[in-house]
């Protein structure tokens, strides 16, 4: 549930009359998360909940779903469409600007949340719509100290389980497949006491030159031997926590004793990008300097442009972490967008850089990172050079 107090002080600062909170069907899960809306509870009703700049929220609710939001404040009911719309005007007469959960010119994709035809109401209102971006950063996507420690917990289990599963490959090559590889790694952090929503990839040689590949049964079915190069992408978080956040770690191996010279060089370029957008976090934050998510994108790539792989990346340096594995908050992205907020205390994310090779193979290395006061810090072990495996 938002803490009125801090989310009024926050639209204070940046010139908001309020967050126009709204969902309809689970669509803005973001809204209804904030409004301690319970997933579980049926929700087929438009709802809104404008906290304002200053004064009492105010939430608007149907007839027929009056149960749906718990919030602090008054409350209004309404039946019709009619009702609505006028009790809309109502609430939002006089204020000039407010948040909701869009995305001017798609610029934090991550939060465009609410329906254009919504949107175009509010506006018929006479009522800027600004985005929430920001807002949401700072009320939904920080981490707390439990978050924190949950997090270090799964960091711990995720490592775990990778380092099992390039023992239990050492002993197996030849014998084993990505998808009994992906399965093994299941196995390990179940163990581990953590689950994941999607299952981990297991990716070999050319499947590591996809990004997204997707491990799985089949003719495809790439055989672990050696002579492999082997990337494991491995996430999950705490079992039972209902607030628990992800780690999410990528390592590379090579099964055999001489990788050859290009993945060599390649990986030396990755680890030398991962380590440029690390120091960059950690020296903006110790020097209290501002620092936006585009800006680390920028550090990591400079280094693999630098070594002349520049046209090799296919996604940005780093995501933000949550209670699902992307999350809300910054992302380290000036390629597929820019993202212009800042990186503040209280944010996880990913520091994950990689070149691809289509057609012949991909490196990625992604270490976990969580600001603090005054501080960043590193909660995943960097990976130093690649696992030789056998």
């Amino acid at each position: 549930m938002l803490d009125v107090d801090a989310v009024q002080a926050a639209l204070r600062e940046e010139g908001l009359d309020g967050w126009l909170l709204y969902d309809f069907r689970g669509q803005n899960e973001i809204a209804a998360g904030l409004a301690g809306v319970d997933a579980g509870r049926k929700a087929t009703r438009r709802w809104f909940w404008l906290v304002p700049a200053e004064g009492e929220p105010t939430a608007l609710v149907s007839s027929v779903e009056q149960h749906v939001l718990e919030v602090p404040g008054a409350r209004i009911v309404y039946r019709s469409w009619r009702e609505l719309e006028a009790a809309l005007g109502d609430l939002l007469r006089g204020r000039r600007r407010v948040a909701m959960e869009v995305s001017p010119g798609a610029a934090v994709p991550v939060v465009a949340r609410v329906d254009w035809g919504t949107v175009e109401l509010v506006r018929s209102l006479g009522v800027e719509v600004a985005s929430s971006a920001n807002l949401v950063q700072l009320f939904e996507a920080r981490w707390t100290p439990a978050q924190v420690a949950l997090h270090e917990r799964a960091a711990q289990g995720v490592l775990r389980a990778k380092d099992e599963l390039f023992r239990w490959l050492g002993d197996v090559l030849g014998q084993t497949t990505e998808s009994e590889a992906q399965e093994y790694l299941l196995g390990r952090l179940t163990a581990a006491g953590l689950e994941t929503r999607y299952p981990p990839c297991v990716a070999v040689d050319d499947h590591a030159a996809d990004p997204h590949f997707e491990t799985a049964p089949g003719p495809d079915d790439r055989t672990i031997g050696v002579g492999s190069l082997v990337l494991v992408d491995v996430w999950g978080k705490v079992v039972g926590e209902a607030d628990a956040v992800y780690g999410d770690v990528t390592w590379m191996a090579w099964a055999g004793p001489d990788p050859p010279a290009l993945i060599v060089e390649i990986w030396q370029v990755v680890s030398a990008a991962r380590d440029a957008a690390v120091a960059a976090v950690e020296d903006a934050i110790s020097a209290g300097r501002p620092l936006h998510g585009f800006e680390v994108d920028r550090a990591a790539r400079h280094v693999i442009e630098a070594a002349g792989y520049g046209d090799a990346v296919l996604h940005r340096t780093g995501h933000s972490l949550g209670t699902e594995v992307h999350g809300n908050g910054v992302n380290m992205d000036d390629l597929e967008t820019r993202d212009e907020r800042l990186v503040v205390p209280g944010l996880g994310f990913t520091i994950e850089p990689g070149i691809y090779l289509p057609g012949e193979f991909g490196v990625r290395s992604e270490i976990n990172m969580v600001v603090e006061p005054g501080h960043a810090r590193v909660t995943t072990e960097p990976q130093r050079e690649l696992v030789l495996l056998g």
